[in-house]
């Protein structure tokens, strides 16, 4: 039996084990709460939004006249332009869409009293119209849409609590649990003016417009409004295969209807799919960085496991070549060298072990991230001890060569 002549030895080189072991440990706390990090960075950048995002253009316009008046009017002769350009199939103006990183939420409450005591949840705002679901390409599964009569002109500050909202799927669970939503009120703090908005549909799903949300990511509220201001959003859904076109036709029928607009700069026309690109690249930046970290730090530890593994087995060269002499065969060598860095290696994934989830308690405290899965730390303990082993292997294979008469030389 090896094991009790492998502890015998491992007593007589203490301080080189435990550097080993220390490094093994610190090496699996890293990488197992960065390949969480890298995981739950790549899943973020691609949660849906709830909307038909292969053929969505998003338009930002910017207004030189900022006077709400001819505002009004001109944004609805932009939308029958955007609607009239060949391979569109509909428009719609809105304050704010998902992942544009701009917008407001408000309180929500089933109680005329305002104050914060009474707010069962958040819901962030979009200011929607009759077109709005259909350019979209969100699922209505209650209820019906806005009709054109309901739809308000009014800038952000007059603007005053709807007759009618749809909300998505997640708010009207939140609000009012077990129940039927649809022709149910709710008090939003719009405004001074506190009255109720009776919901009069419900949409599968539809996102904040920030990427990073938690806590009221699902809990949207569309509202029939069009606002005015400097700065509004036009979205255009196309025809298939036709995105393209319509990208470059849009602004010229924009400035068609006036050109008293800033159409260009960063952002101002982008497909959806760079509007998800744009709002995940720090995501992505991160996860590749952390990629790199763990592509590194497993280098550095392979390397001086080879090292420290090295400076023991030379260190009993004499004892090897006694070993050989005695009848130890190349096997028995090199079985006995895998077994001892093996032991070495589970000391330190169990000390490692304690490590990660004690980092994963600091970053969760001063990061709000989510508690590390243990399948992370299984897969660390496995990349760790496979690259324990795999280091291991060439002083190993060289020591199991040594004749015993060379081995048995003063070192």
């Amino acid at each position: 039996m090896q094991v009790p002549l492998i502890f015998a030895a491992l007593r007589r080189h203490k301080s080189t084990t435990l550097l080993m072991v220390l490094q093994i440990a610190l090496a699996l706390a890293i990488v197992s709460n960065t390949l969480f990090i890298i995981q739950e960075r790549i899943s973020l950048s691609r949660r849906p939004t709830g909307l038909n995002e292969r053929n969505l253009l998003t338009i930002q316009n910017v207004w030189a006249n900022a006077d709400i008046g001819p505002i009004t009017s001109l944004a609805q002769s932009d939308l029958l332009a955007l609607r009239h350009i060949p391979g569109v199939a509909d428009a719609t103006q809105m304050n704010s869409f998902p992942l544009v990183a701009t917008g407001w939420r408000e309180a929500v409450h089933l109680d005329p009293d305002p104050a914060p005591a009474k707010w069962i949840t958040q819901g962030q705002i979009y200011a929607s119209d009759e077109h709005t679901l259909s350019t979209l390409g969100i699922k209505l599964i209650a209820g019906r849409d806005f009709r054109s009569e309901e739809i308000a002109e009014s800038d952000q500050k007059s603007l005053t609590p709807p007759a009618v909202i749809i909300i998505t799927k997640a708010l009207a669970d939140k609000i009012y649990p077990n129940e039927v939503a649809i022709g149910k009120p709710v008090y939003l703090t719009i405004s001074d003016d506190i009255r109720p908005s009776v919901i009069i549909g419900i949409v599968e799903q539809l996102t904040s417009p920030f990427s990073r949300a938690r806590s009221y990511r699902e809990t949207s509220i569309l509202i029939p409004a069009h606002i005015a201001g400097k700065r509004s959003f036009y979205l255009v859904r196309s025809s298939e295969g036709q995105l393209t076109t319509v990208a470059k036709a849009a602004p010229e029928a924009l400035l068609a209807v006036s050109h008293m607009r800033i159409l260009s700069g960063r952002g101002a026309i982008r497909t959806f799919s760079q509007v998800r690109a744009d709002a995940y690249r720090d995501d992505r930046s991160l996860a590749i960085m952390m990629g790199m970290v763990c592509v590194v730090l497993l280098t550095i530890t392979a390397g001086g496991i080879v090292g420290l593994n090295t400076f023991m087995i030379d260190r009993r060269r004499r004892q090897t070549g006694i070993r050989r002499a005695l009848g130890g065969t190349h096997r028995d060598i090199l079985t006995f060298f895998l077994i001892e860095n093996l032991i070495i290696s589970i000391g330190g994934a169990a000390l490692g072990v304690l490590l990660a989830y004690w980092l994963d308690i600091a970053l969760m405290r001063t990061f709000q991230m989510e508690r590390l899965s243990p399948a992370y730390v299984g897969i660390g303990v496995a990349v760790l001890l496979f690259l324990g082993m795999l280091s291991t292997l060439a002083p190993a294979l060289r020591a199991s060569q040594i004749p015993p008469i060379e081995a048995m030389r003063s070192v």
